[in-house]
This record gives structure tokens, C-alpha cells and sequence, in this order.
């Protein structure tokens, strides 16, 4: 049985060694200059939750001053989860402004005022809010949902997705079936997802942001903290990030220098067990 299995595990090398000989020896093959280079971004962090009016509109002006910004491409963004209110109840019966309402202890006149002054801040960076009929939703799931999505590397775009999904259409994110629907629309495994979803996965994720939020004194959101050296609070004029980014990433680049290589490239064999 030994030497069967010897033989066989020679057999294999000789046939793998052949094929690397044959593309070594290729007359067509010419080996090939290119540069790579090193990709160490700077990591600007963000806690938010996605209830939050301000949230949105601070990510509207990050992503503004990004724009400005020459070193935009090594610029990684991290969102962190925040829970305004841990312990509220889902409830598609009320409106927001029911629920400002009875929470604060305000009348609705004034909380329907407070509801305008947001929406306009939102439509200064082109933002759609129609805030009096948003679902009162527990945040819990869509931080989950962040977090798988971050896990695939589509964490950007499931927070720009559970923000419209919040304020412009007035869904309930804290419905499986809505982040389901989110999910397949940037692209997530719908499957894999439900599952996540549909157990406690993650949960230890969003706590430990939270708790890292705690011990950072964050008190409210948004809150940006630039390579761990400065921190924004709530969302400022674009002109505020953008001179937190130019005071930040020349430090962090002169840290992590970008390094470039010339590779001449030759014949090579992968994982995958092709030789070319």
C-alpha cells in the first residue's frame, strides 16, 4: 500500500515537473516586465448608525471632500456600529415623528420643525429624506448586516444602501426580508446572508464596536476618527474632513512609504496547479 502511494506521489511530481518544463521551454514565451506596488492605506474609521439624519448626511460630505482629496485611493473607510437606542422596539405603526414625539416629550409641531431642518441639511448634499414617514426600527440586524457585508468587502455600499433604504424609502431595516433585498442588490451571497441574518452571527461585533465607542468617549454620531490622530465630530463642512485628511495622511505616508517593484516576470507555477 506504502509503495503504491509512492508511486503515485511521484508520478504526480514527474507530471508536474514536465508541465513546468514544457512552459519553461516554450519558444513563444518571453518573459515580461511590469511594477507593482504596495497598496498600505490609511484607515479612516466611522461610527454611525444608520436612524441617525446626521449619519448620512456626514457621509455625504466625507465622500465630498474625499473627491478633493489627491490620495483618495489609499483611503480605507471602516464603519463601526453605534446604537442610538439599544432598546427600542420595532414598530412599523408609528412614524418618526410619532416617536420623537412621545419620546422627547415634545409636541409634534416642533418635532415635525426639527424633522424640515434635517431634511434640508440633507438636501443641500443632495439627499431625498422623508423622515416623517421613516419606520421606527431597532438597529441590531442592519449593524449585522454591515459587518457580513464587511466581511465580503462590501461594507461601504451596505451603509449607503441601509441609509436610503431608511430615509428616502422608508423600509424596515430591521426586517430580514428587506436586508435580503439590500444584500442582493450589492451583490452578497442571499443565501449565506439569510443564514447569518437568521442566528446571532456578528452579534459579538457589533457590541465590541460599541464597546470600543465607549471607551473612546464617543457619545454620538457620526464620529470619524482619521488614522487614530483626529478625531471630527458630527457632520462638519466637507472643508473640515478635507483639511483632517491633508493633516493626517502625510504622517501616515511617511510612516508606510509607498514601495514599488519591477517584477520580470518568468514561467512560475500556482496553487491552482497550472504552470505557465
Amino acid at each position: 500500500m506504502l509503495f503504491q502511494l509512492n508511486k503515485l506521489l511521484l508520478f504526480a511530481f514527474i507530471s508536474l515537473s514536465a508541465i513546468c518544463l514544457n512552459a519553461q521551454t516554450n519558444k513563444n514565451f518571453k518573459p515580461q516586465k511590469k511594477e507593482i506596488m504596495d497598496t498600505v492605506k490609511m484607515k479612516v474609521e466611522i461610527w454611525s448608525d444608520v436612524m441617525c439624519p446626521f449619519c448620512y448626511i456626514g457621509k455625504r460630505k466625507f465622500e465630498n471632500a474625499l473627491t478633493k482629496f489627491a490620495d483618495s485611493n489609499y483611503i480605507e473607510i471602516e464603519w463601526k456600529s453605534f446604537e442610538l437606542n439599544p432598546n427600542l422596539k420595532t414598530d412599523t405603526s408609528k412614524s418618526t415623528a410619532q416617536y420623537l414625539a412621545e419620546q422627547k416629550g415634545l409636541p409634534i409641531a416642533q418635532v415635525k420643525q426639527m424633522i424640515a431642518h434635517a431634511s434640508n441639511m440633507a438636501a443641500q448634499v443632495g439627499l431625498d429624506y422623508r423622515l416623517e414617514t421613516a419606520i421606527v426600527a431597532n438597529s441590531f440586524n442592519a449593524h449585522r448586516f454591515s459587518h457580513y457585508a464587511k466581511s465580503k468587502g462590501k461594507q461601504h455600499e451596505a451603509e449607503e444602501e441601509l441609509f436610503k433604504a431608511y430615509f428616502t424609502l422608508n423600509k424596515n431595516t430591521d426586517d430580514i426580508n428587506v436586508l435580503l433585498e439590500l444584500g442582493a442588490q450589492i451583490g452578497l451571497n442571499t443565501a449565506e446572508l439569510k443564514t447569518v441574518l437568521e442566528s446571532n452571527q456578528y452579534a459579538n461585533e457589533v457590541r465590541a464596536d460599541e464597546n470600543e465607542a465607549m471607551n473612546l468617549g464617543i457619545q454620538g454620531v457620526p464620529f470619524f476618527i482619521f488614522n487614530r490622530k483626529v478625531a471630527v465630530s458630527g457632520a462638519q463642512d466637507e472643508s473640515v474632513f478635507l483639511k483632517a485628511l491633508q493633516q493626517t495622511y502625510p504622517e501616515f505616508r511617511k510612516a508606510n512609504p509607498i514601495q514599488k517593484f519591477d517584477v520580470i516576470e518568468g514561467a512560475v507555477c500556482k496553487p491552482d496547479g497550472t504552470c505557465e
